[in-house]
């Protein structure tokens, strides 16, 4: 494709499908397609396994895996999530269909594909009606630690074809571990020798398709040489062909209604883990993800899917991170892994059926080794001790939970987080460096104590972050203690210019505490807070009541207004002399102190 395009004036295909379409040439045409045949390869086994696991016949999981696979990634955003059929969707869609009509029964399967069809309506109106912002609520650190468990998960899934074990599941898979068997383990090391050898030496060339090569080679020179090993090693068998068919789901008007909670639930699962995992690729590439973008890609890809005989589809844990480690460039990888999928079962059926599938584990494997950043989370158990414990429960409930629930938690547990943090801001006593010739106004918490006198009657607090209804506590503690303590200043200057915003609860919270100070003989003023502050301060009537003059536009004007105010008996007694204005306040002539400037 042409690389001279005025960049001002799109084509249709790019406003369509967005500004990779540009960048399409040869090149990245190769690379796409590589990446695709490696997506395609790496499906036949999962879609299988998935769809069984739903309670579905096989062809609908590789339904699944052509038509959604490409319209999610054509109209997504991001340019490397494969969707597909996944094993937490799968097990969720199980889950909430087992309790209405027998797994595998023409209600089920009817059922399944009006689920797919609704979930991808209501993806859709997300997309559209731009309301996807909700999933930036999954933190890093709760990304992170999905992550982390999701390569752990891989790695347990993948074990028991690498070892030749029947067991599936980390406790049974321990128990069986002595049962291990040398053939399939052999295929494993062949792949992992092939992956690791292309990409020591040859590493342009594509490195996962030469392991599968080498491994496909290595069972069947065991099966022919050494059939005692050979036996042991299991392998894709036959395929069936995944051609999408239409049908419209047969159900009348009270079954839709009673699919509506579990169109919501299943809507959170597609919905956050194609979104969890968008993000952890986009980590790796660098790359921005739109949200509604991205959901509205998967909701027309579960639309589609739902009247050609797929089912509830999703961004794919154990294809979406082979495809960029594939070197894949552009969304058209999942458009080659759909077509290349559809031509592989029908082509190649005898081919695909003898691949083993402990190549493919050793493949899941070595990406799953990838992920796991243990130098990140060293750095983040360092620097942020909050954000390392939301990582690792989110890593633990991944492991030990579904893969939905782990996400919500890590967010919650994230936004609780930061909640904690915004319902303290920072409240910074203030004052000038006295054995500095400029006197720069500096923040006395960070002096040694008594370093840096305070005025005996006016304190200076800098107000740092938002104070809202989950600060109200904090912050009126705080000032009560500032307000009652055996030497109260009960004069207070609030440095409000960062001071970001308030709310109601906080409004009526600053009217207690001009009415408290007033009432103990002292006042309230506040320098530079900010447009929004001032406009709920007057129409909640609280800038009537403090009063014009109270509120100053800098701190030496402010100082200068106040210092007058202050009491003359306490004045005279003071040997602080903090303000230049000091100088002019009565002093006792018994006192000799001096102005620190």
């Amino acid at each position: 494709m042409s690389t001279d395009l005025d960049p001002s004036k799109p084509t249709l295909a790019a406003r369509l499908f967005g500004p990779w379409v540009r960048e399409l040439d040869r090149a990245t045409l190769r690379a796409d397609l590589l990446a695709g045949l490696l997506g395609a390869v790496l499906v036949l086994p999962q879609a299988i396994a998935f769809a069984t696991l739903a309670g579905l016949p096989p062809q609908m999981g590789l339904a699944t895996a052509v038509l959604p696979c490409a319209l999610a990634a054509l109209f997504g955003s991001s340019r490397h999530l494969m969707s597909g059929p996944s094993n937490a969707i799968s097990l969720a869609l199980a889950a909430t269909l087992a309790p209405l009509a027998l797994a595998g029964s023409p209600e089920y399967i009817e059922l399944a594909i009006a689920v797919t069809l609704l979930v991808g309506l209501l993806q859709t109106l997300i997309g559209v009606f731009g309301l996807g912002s909700i999933a930036n609520f999954i933190s890093p650190a709760a990304l992170m630690g999905f992550t982390t468990g999701a390569a752990l998960l891989i790695v347990v899934h993948a074990l028991p074809d690498l070892l030749g074990l029947p067991a599936h599941g980390a406790s049974a898979l321990l128990a069986a571990l002595p049962g291990f068997r040398w053939g399939p383990l052999a295929v494993a090391a062949a792949t992992l020798v092939g992956v690791l050898a292309t990409r020591r030496w040859r590493p342009r060339w594509p490195s996962m398709l030469i392991g599968l090569a080498l491994g496909t080679l290595c069972a069947t020179a065991l099966r022919l040489w050494q059939p005692a090993l050979g036996e042991a090693i299991a392998r894709v068998g036959p395929v069936p062909p995944p051609w999408p068919i239409w049908h419209w789901p047969q159900l009348d008007a009270a079954r839709l209604r009673d699919l509506a909670g579990i169109v919501l639930a299943l809507t959170l699962v597609a919905s956050a883990q194609s979104i969890a995992m968008a993000k952890t690729v986009a980590l790796r590439s660098g790359q921005r993800i739109d949200v509604n973008r991205e959901l509205f890609g998967q909701g027309l890809s579960n639309l589609v899917g739902g009247v050609t005989s797929a089912y509830l589809s999703g961004g794919s844990v154990n294809r979406s991170l082979p495809n960029y480690e594939a070197g894949a460039r552009t969304p058209m990888a999942s458009v080659f892994s759909a077509l290349l999928l559809l031509l592989l079962t029908i082509v190649s059926a005898p081919l695909l059926a003898a691949i083993p599938l402990a190549a493919i584990s050793a493949l899941l494997v070595l990406v799953a080794i990838s992920l796991l950043d243990l130098e990140r989370w060293q750095r983040l158990a360092r620097i942020e001790r909050a954000d390392f414990i939301t990582a690792a429960v989110t890593a633990i409930a991944t492991l030990s939970l579904r893969l939905e629930i782990a996400i919500l938690l890590g967010s919650l547990l994230s936004l609780g987080s930061h909640l904690h943090r915004t319902s303290r801001p920072a409240m910074r006593t203030m004052g000038f460096d006295s054995d500095d010739a400029k006197r720069p106004f500096v923040v006395l918490d960070e002096a040694p104590a008594g370093a840096l006198p305070e005025c005996p009657q006016l304190k200076l607090l800098r107000m740092e972050g938002a104070v809202y209804f989950a600060a109200v506590p904090h912050v009126g503690d705080t000032l009560q203690a500032l307000r009652e303590g055996s030497s109260p200043q009960l004069h207070l200057l609030v440095m409000a210019k960062s001071m970001n915003t308030i709310d109601l609860p906080a409004a009526e919270m600053w009217a207690q505490e001009l009415a408290a100070r007033r009432a103990a003989g002292g006042d309230l003023y506040f320098h530079r807070p900010r447009p929004p502050v001032m406009q709920l301060w007057r129409s909640t009537g609280f800038l009537d009541a403090l009063g014009a003059d109270h509120v100053f536009a800098d701190k030496h004007s402010a100082i200068a207004a106040i210092v007058p105010r202050l009491d003359d008996a306490t004045c005279a007694a003071c040997t602080r002399r903090i303000f230049a204005e000091c100088a002019g306040r009565p002093r006792n002539p018994t006192q000799g102190g001096e102005l620190e400037a």
